[in-house]
């Protein structure tokens, strides 16, 4: 890009216009982690998550500012020791003068949030939000319907696809065969809205992170005639998927400035093996 550099603050105050803080889980910590509210920002990089690779690539690609999705500091820290992994990303950071912000659920809730971009992904129609928030049209989770029904495989399918392959890979619980119309889905770590009606309605919820006692409970109520089968897929995945989008989002927003976004894969699992 051949544009002036904007001052961090100036970008923050836009950023602020797209994903207000104020739209945040209670117990969330989006917002500037590390950052001269002076320096210029010439060069955005976004990612899922702030570790160290992801911020040495930042620093070899001579980013200004780094965007997470996941925060650094989501829980306290009592030392940014160099031994420990948050404090070498917190001292990288600052010795190659590169801000960090986290837009996490502020960034989940918004009409182009993570579960948004997935729905946007899998053509749901006549969608609505699981969750919503006081701002019209923003909340957590999206339900809509697929255009042509399908089965739980080929939706499964489908899905494998669409997101970048990770070692976890998706887990369906399920009749392979079960006819799919109505689809539920939370980016991110979505088993606290199991219970919602919009998704216990629904032919199948996708989401990630699903803990066996509550996977175990709907599996249970399938059983019974009521509950949709579920997709639990790569946390990472999901909401790459979003990274991705919002890069071109700020890439109108900022049009004089470079955006690039990670390909680097950190999802937490490097591989698995097959029991039996």
């Amino acid at each position: 890009m051949s544009g002036s550099p904007l001052p961090l603050r100036s970008v923050l105050e836009r950023l602020e216009r797209l994903w207000p803080v104020g739209g945040a889980e209670d117990w969330d910590a989006p917002g500037l982690v590390v950052g001269d509210l002076d320096a210029p920002v010439s060069h955005i990089r976004l990612v899922v998550d702030a570790v160290p690779d992801t911020i040495a690539e930042a620093t070899e690609a001579n980013a200004d500012l780094v965007i997470s999705h996941h925060p650094l500091l989501l829980k306290p820290v009592h030392s940014v020791a160099e031994d420990r992994y948050k404090g070498r990303v917190i001292s990288a950071l600052i010795r190659h003068k590169m801000a960090l912000l986290a837009a996490h659920t502020n960034a989940d809730v918004v009409p182009t949030g993570t579960s948004q971009v997935l729905a946007n992904a899998l053509g749901l129609a006549d969608r609505e939000v699981i969750v919503p928030s006081h701002t019209p049209g923003h909340g957590l989770g999206q339900v809509g319907v697929l255009t042509t029904a399908t089965s739980l495989y080929d939706l499964a399918t489908t899905l494998g696809g669409i997101l970048p392959r990770t070692a976890s890979g998706i887990r369906v619980s399920g009749d392979a065969n079960a006819p799919v119309t109505r689809v539920a889905v939370c980016a991110g770590a979505g088993d606290s809205l199991l219970s919602h009606p919009l998704v216990t309605s629904a032919d199948v919820y996708i989401t990630s992170d699903l803990r066996h006692h509550p996977a175990s409970e709907i599996q249970a109520q399938r059983s019974g005639g009521a509950g949709p089968a579920l997709i639990d897929i790569s946390h990472f995945a999901a909401e790459w998927m979003w990274v991705e989008s919002a890069g071109r989002e700020l890439q109108n927003i900022f049009p004089d400035l470079k955006v690039s976004v990670s390909d680097l894969v950190t999802d937490p699992w490097d591989f698995v093996v097959l029991a039996g």
